[in-house]
């Protein structure tokens, strides 16, 4: 639920306050592309827990109820996160156009908005799911908003926060699958730490962490002046020869690679998926060393459509491999 998970930078068209609120407006609102891959890796997630354990009531239901709340959850955080940065957006000439810089909807509609897609969004995963899987919808919505959108304007460090929120989906997907616990069957034991701390749910957040670094350092790098000119503090905002940027995408694609053996070492997964997982990755790392030799705008496109292709062939892989 991060901007550093948008699958593709926004382009800007001419603001046309006149024309009114459309559906295209919403789409824009709500980042409809970005929650789509969060519907994306809360699937995989629930799917990797069901192949392990093959729950006797895992119903195709609860899946989409979990898609549900997590993607109304997502639509809410994007909608709050641009009413915070409405004033940068219009700035900005990929974001100039989105309705609230653009004066297509008022914010106090946008706010109302947000507020109940969110709400709707949480407690629909509490009472159609389960608890673990309203409470990451709901932290993730808390690092969204209060941590990492105001850190965008002080530190460069907010890539990292931002991460953290966008790696959090595929984890309420695999805590989902399991149901029970509903917040009208309120208890003590409340929440079930070992599915969180679990080797595929930690690899699972550990995929998106990681994955999301050298992909958005290439959009940083694609639209280091539109950042700047936002008021945004970003890793690339003082790099003006792009070899720093280029760097730490090389090493975040380095730290990538053990992603490959780590599902096969702790047995949820044949050693099959660790073929196609190092030759992704050593993809990334030899396009990220081809942005460090020549760090320019072409350079950096091509490891950004590059992390767009591994992540779903990687996730794929994950469930075609997975053994009880």
């Amino acid at each position: 639920m991060s901007d550093p998970m948008e699958t593709a930078p926004e382009q800007a068209a001419p603001a046309d306050a006149a024309r009114g609120f459309s559906r295209q407006d919403f789409m824009m609102l709500t980042k409809a592309r970005l929650s789509a891959l969060v519907v994306v890796t809360t699937f995989a997630g629930y799917w990797l827990h069901y192949s392990l354990h093959d729950w006797p009531d895992a119903a195709p239901w609860r899946l989409i109820h979990a898609l549900i709340g997590t993607t109304l959850t997502a639509f809410g955080a994007a909608v709050f996160n641009q009413l915070m940065e409405m004033d940068a957006d219009a700035r900005m000439k990929r974001t100039a156009s989105r309705p609230l810089p653009a004066r297509r909807i008022p914010p106090e509609a946008a706010f109302g908005l947000g507020a109940v897609l969110s709400a709707w969004g949480i407690i629909h995963l509490g009472v159609k799911v389960n608890t673990e899987s309203a409470a990451l919808a709901g932290l993730t919505l808390i690092v969204y908003l209060f941590i990492y959108t105001p850190m965008k304007r002080r530190s460069p460090l907010n890539t990292l926060v931002g991460a953290v929120s966008g790696a959090i989906p595929p984890v309420i997907g695999w805590v989902a699958a399991p149901g029970g616990r509903e917040l009208t069957n309120f208890s003590r034991d409340l929440l079930r730490s070992d599915f969180f701390f679990s080797h595929p749910a930690l690899f699972l957040f550990s995929l998106l962490f990681l994955w999301q670094l050298p992909h958005f350092l290439a959009i940083n790098w694609m639209y280091r002046d539109e950042y700047i000119r936002g008021g945004f503090k970003m890793w690339s905002n003082t790099d003006t020869t792009g070899r720093a940027t280029a760097r730490r995408a090389l090493a975040w694609s380095l730290l990538m690679l053990p992603l490959a053996v780590w599902p096969p070492l702790a047995g949820f997964t044949s050693w099959i998926f660790a073929i196609p997982a190092l030759l992704l990755g050593g993809w990334l790392v030899w396009l990220s060393a081809q942005f460090l030799g020549n760090p320019e705008r072409p350079r950096a496109r091509k490891l950004f459509f590059a992390t767009l292709l591994y992540l779903p062939v990687m996730l794929a892989a994950l469930l075609l491999c997975a053994r009880r």
